[in-house]
């Protein structure tokens, strides 16, 4: 199975508004409130896609029981590891004026609970059990309030003991730190490789991590495609078009893509090609960690691989 991990696992929420008025009263189209992080929509597009997962992470409270409930709902199997503090909820508003403007989405995050030490001590036993059976581990997403910034390092050394490629998929000090745990793939988008390696272009962004011990990097850049620096050599992968809709999550699918290949038989050129068709049919999708399976089937054959 592959194993996502959430450690700052949240209640999504997204607002489909046919037009925002930041000033005044909207009236909302469409709700939706799923369980989520990133690892979470990493594990639901595994799961559509025919993988066995694992779905492990912190939660607490009434938030995090809405959170278990929906992943019980949606028959995604998890081994969750209970905090004392109510996990977060983050917002989606999304609407879509019309041309010129397309579809316009703001994110709002909140920062998570606080995880005490014991807690993190029980989860990162709990993780090394996991390993056991897991071809794969995914280290995806925001880190908690007590969480240290090494964290996503320390996980993924501890698969890579155990034979077990992990991908991390973070911003800020946890993805700078993240190549010292060795993982198979970082996989920033380019303005987080930016914030970690502030200079160069970004394929030498890319090598810098990979200098710094991870086994690859690929870096995600919208429209343009994906850039990854592999022990074959630097991989470019463009998107014949644009898709437009809802980005949040789009990221998440791409890495659903990685893993896929680093679980099956497939060439750097294949998992490039799948991730980043997959990342294109998620914009498509209203809600993060569902992807549109006919733009997938009209984007992958496109997409240019050199």
């Amino acid at each position: 199975m592959i194993l996502t991990v959430t450690l700052n696992a949240a209640l999504d929420v997204t607002y489909e508004v046919p037009r925002v008025d930041w000033d005044g009263v909207n009236r909302v189209a469409a709700v939706h409130r799923r369980a989520g992080g990133k690892g979470v929509n990493v594990a639901r597009v595994l799961a559509a896609l025919g993988q066995e997962v694992l779905v492990t992470g912190l939660v607490g409270g009434p938030t995090g029981e809405a959170v278990e409930a929906d992943l019980r709902a949606a028959g995604l199997p998890a081994a969750m590891v209970p905090i004392a503090a109510d996990s977060r909820t983050t917002l989606v508003v999304s609407d879509a004026p019309g041309p010129p403007d397309g579809t316009r989405t703001a994110l709002f995050n909140e920062p998570g609970p606080q995880v005490t030490d014991d807690e993190l001590r029980n989860f990162v036993t709990t993780y090394g059990v996991m390993l056991a059976d897991a071809r794969a581990v995914v280290l995806s997403g925001s880190l908690p309030r007590g969480v240290p910034a090494d964290t996503y390092a320390r996980l993924a050394a501890l698969a890579s003991a155990k034979g077990v490629p992990a991908i991390v998929d973070a911003d800020g000090e946890p993805l700078r730190l993240a190549p010292q745990g060795r993982p198979a793939i970082v996989k920033p988008n380019a303005e987080e490789l930016a914030r970690a390696v502030p200079h160069g272009t970004v394929e030498e962004g890319a090598q810098a991590l990979r200098g710094q011990g991870a086994e690859s990097v690929v870096v995600s850049m919208g429209s343009a495609g994906l850039l990854a620096v592999t022990p074959e050599g630097t991989i470019r992968a463009r998107m014949p078009y644009t898709v437009e809709g809802n980005p949040t999550g789009a990221g998440d699918s791409l890495v659903a893509g990685l893993a896929l290949g680093l679980v099956q038989p497939s060439s750097w050129h294949d998992t490039l090609r799948t991730a980043a068709a997959l990342g294109a049919a998620a914009v498509a999708s209203p809600v993060a960690g569902d992807f549109d399976r006919d733009v997938f089937s009209d984007i992958h054959p496109l997409i240019e691989i050199a």
